[in-house]
């Protein structure tokens, strides 16, 4: 509650102002804070974190041996390295050819577009279906079960992601998205292999080489 009190010594002066004492109350005001921290406690909804779902295999039935069993024509490793890099190669690795492993980077002509070409049948067959929706002719339901049987067909490109011990976290996560981006079902992140570690090797011609090779020892040497 707002006061104003005048103060008067008595004998005024011709000519001179009143002066007034203004104090504003705000005792009332807490209560009224405190009631709009409640409305907006009980009315504002609290953000839902986002997960992204990813394919872990079980270390005891999918080795070294049987993740080479994957179909060459489908399968692709990526290999992400030190300072950002990133390295792919397509089919079963040959471990006596430095040359299969390919450098790209996280551009959209790039791992996106190396992607969107091995994953071409399937991201056809996801136009087709959204524009199957935009037409109504199937409910959103319909659209996300067949998009999801689509993108894990057993057509469908197989990607394997590895990172070595000099990869960042951000560039999994760049990868991961990519993987949502083309719509790609069927990836899983896996353990790099000494055989990995050795044709990257061959890619690189500086200290990073001798790093690896320390890894590689390391790997090797590890019961």
């Amino acid at each position: 509650m707002a006061e104003i009190q005048q103060k008067d010594s008595g004998e005024r002066k011709k000519g001179k102002q009143k002066k007034f004492n203004v104090r504003v109350d705000f005792t009332p005001m807490v209560d009224m804070n405190m009631l709009l921290i409640t409305f907006f406690m009980l009315c504002t909804s609290m953000s839902k974190p986002q997960t992204m779902e990813i394919s872990m295999p079980r270390k005891d039935l999918l080795n070294e041996q049987e993740q080479n069993k994957v179909k060459a024509s489908k399968a692709m490793t990526i290999l992400l390295g030190k300072e950002g890099k990133v390295y792919y190669y397509m089919g079963e690795p040959d471990y006596e050819n430095p040359e299969m492993v390919q450098e790209t980077d996280f551009s959209p002509n790039g791992l996106r577009a190396i992607l969107l070409g091995r994953n071409q049948a399937v991201m056809q067959k996801i136009r087709e279906l959204k524009q199957k929706k935009a037409n109504l002719e199937i409910s959103n339901e319909e659209y996300l079960r067949e998009s999801a049987e689509i993108r894990k067909a057993k057509d469908s490109p197989v990607v394997l992601i590895k990172a070595t011990d000099f990869a960042n976290y951000r560039n999994l996560i760049d990868v991961l998205d990519e993987m949502q981006i083309c719509n790609i079902g069927r990836y899983a992140i896996m353990d790099i292999t000494p055989g990995d570690l050795r044709l990257l090797q061959d890619k690189t011609h500086d200290g990073y080489a001798d790093d690896l090779k320390e890894v590689i020892e390391y790997r090797e040497l590890k019961p």
